[in-house]
């Protein structure tokens, strides 16, 4: 079982604009089935963790909707609302203690970081983040929400052009 953090990012290392839009990554010309692809990704996922932002942006952009399966722990000090028949749960409890419990009920399968680049720096900082995987996107933003706010070492595993985007999954190198 690893722990990943799957992310588009666009060239100058942004995952969301200031207001936390997605609108510039949403108009990419992607293949669903195509190499290193979501779609893919997502069914070795057992459990996924988001920071606050990311659930709140997903919820309105789903009308409300939940379009995950698995498990899923959302990091926050407010109280946020929970779609009827979503496994979802609501935490400020430390990193280490949420990821024991999200390998817990993965099932044996992987674990994702959705979304938030400084939660997966958290991750990271716990020595519980395994991979990153970023598809970088033809598009500068200028500021935004930063791809991984840490200084983190990372060996390049693999590469891949996925039509407009540039794709790559990293292993983060532990001291």
């Amino acid at each position: 079982m690893s722990t990943h953090f799957f992310t588009a990012s666009s060239l100058d290392g942004f995952i969301a604009t200031q207001e936390h839009s997605l609108d510039w990554l949403l108009k990419q010309d992607v293949d669903a089935e195509g190499p290193m692809a979501y779609q893919q990704f997502e069914k070795t996922i057992g459990a996924l963790a988001m920071g606050a932002s990311t659930y709140e942006w997903v919820l309105e952009h789903e009308e409300g909707r939940w379009g995950y399966a698995q498990p899923t722990w959302v990091f926050t000090h407010r109280d946020l609302l929970i779609p009827a028949a979503a496994d979802v749960t609501l935490t400020h409890a430390p990193i280490a203690e949420v990821h024991a419990a999200m390998a817990a009920a993965a099932g044996g399968k992987d674990l994702w970081v959705v979304g938030g680049g400084d939660l997966a720096g958290q991750f990271a900082d716990a020595g519980l983040l395994d991979e990153v995987w970023v598809q970088f996107a033809p598009v500068t933003l200028g500021s935004g929400a930063p791809l991984l706010p840490r200084t983190l070492d990372l060996e390049l595993l693999e590469v891949a052009r996925n039509r407009d985007f540039m794709c790559g999954r990293y292993r983060v190198v532990r001291a």
